[in-house]
């Protein structure tokens, strides 16, 4: 029974006492984050170090886009940041997306359309942006999505947090686009923030592991000191694999950013099949990830959470197991107040479904931390992705 006691109570301490840490290191980036806000408000000449701005290359894979491309191509005609060239890797499109971007092109400057045959990559998407990489004149380079809608201040902003010597990458939140009724639309929002939450606190605490690649920012001299991007290892999640190897094999820093200059917004999905894709992608590249701090990181949490919730079924059974449920519901509360406190602009309001998502969240994390270990694999637009 002593045993048991320990178990149970050490559990729930380290569960909780995990996401006070990451708490803390959430608190860190976002009083980091404060510094940039007043560059928010001017103009992209206040960039300038030494005289000059720094060159930004926006890379964009483009794989049959067409019904959600002109979003991103109206919000990137907006930019209020004069020097930045834009790069569209079309990754063997067979649908309308070359003759759209051939016509932004026609009306926008430095726009450069790199045009794939064949794809030879593990990561499909991976390979594609890796081109992309190599064909880059900046000195920083500036990823997103075609699916994705960014604000008219975003390059500037995301340059600026580039302004600190030592940054070698940064992250930034991506939302889903709200305005759906029902549960599932008001849980695609709040799982793109949490996870977002968890990413910033890892940041702040120095043991990053990932980042949404549809709002990332990385130094070219960054990247060149791993060898570039393509020589980055084959990963479900490429963006973390990039996340991880600045952080790990550099003496760069990976911060990340919280200011509403620089959300991101991307269309959510429309059922929960793709939904459960998407994400389970996400979840292998965490557990399978060719980082070991990441793979423990990851999978520690992932594994912590799902005890809590197989906890659950087995109360009334054996009553004393309450403490490791009750601190994944405990965190859960956290990671919810913490997301309304700081993206509440971009999440639908409190109410009776966020309350159903705190429990909802932890089980759908066992979800697929299950279809993980049992060796399911999601797929990228057709394509299977490799653990």
């Amino acid at each position: 029974m002593l045993w048991f006691d320990i178990f149970r109570f050490s559990f729930a301490a380290l569960f909780v006492g995990l996401h006070c840490v990451l708490m803390a290191g959430l608190f860190r980036e976002w009083r980091r984050d404060l510094r940039f806000t007043l560059l928010q408000t001017k103009p992209a000449g206040a960039l300038d170090r030494g005289g000059e701005r720094p060159k930004v290359s926006v890379i964009i894979p483009i794989r049959n886009e067409e019904q959600r491309i002109e979003g991103l191509l109206r919000s990137l005609a907006l930019q209020d940041y004069p020097d930045a060239e834009y790069i569209f890797v079309d990754d063997c499109s067979t649908d309308r997306s070359p003759e759209i971007l051939r016509r932004f092109a026609e009306k926008t400057a430095e726009v450069r359309i790199i045009t794939l045959t064949e794809n030879f990559g593990v990561n499909k998407k991976q390979y594609a942006l890796s081109q992309g990489a190599e064909a880059a004149a900046g000195t920083l380079l500036l990823f997103t999505d075609a699916d994705c809608e960014v604000p008219p201040c975003w390059i500037r902003a995301m340059t600026a947090r580039m302004l600190d010597p030592r940054a070698g990458l940064v992250i930034g939140p991506v939302f889903k686009k709200g305005g759906g009724k029902g549960f599932f639309q008001h849980y695609q929002c709040f799982d793109h923030a949490i996870r977002y939450l968890y990413l910033t606190g890892s940041a702040g605490i120095g043991a990053a592991g990932g980042g949404f690649g549809n709002n990332l920012i990385v130094r070219k001299a960054a990247l060149d000191s791993i060898g570039g991007y393509g020589r980055l290892p084959p990963s479900p999640t490429e963006d973390a694999a990039l996340v991880a190897m600045i952080r790990g094999s550099t003496d760069y820093k990976v911060y990340a950013a919280v200011k509403p200059d620089l959300w991101v917004r991307t269309q959510g999905e429309c059922a929960w099949k793709p939904l459960v894709n998407q994400t389970l992608r996400w979840n292998n590249g965490g557990l399978f990830s060719p980082d070991p701090m990441t793979r423990l990181n990851f999978g520690f949490l992932m594994v912590t959470i799902s005890m809590g919730i197989f906890a659950i079924p087995l109360l009334p059974l054996i009553p004393g197991l309450w403490p490791l449920s009750a601190a994944v519901l405990l965190a859960m509360t956290m990671n919810t107040l913490s997301c309304l406190s700081l993206f509440g602009a971009a999440l639908p309001g409190p109410g009776i479904l966020a309350l159903i998502q705190i429990i909802f969240t932890p089980a759908y994390f066992t979800f697929l931390t299950i279809l993980g270990f049992c060796g399911v694999k999601a797929d990228w637009k057709g394509v299977p992705v490799k653990n």
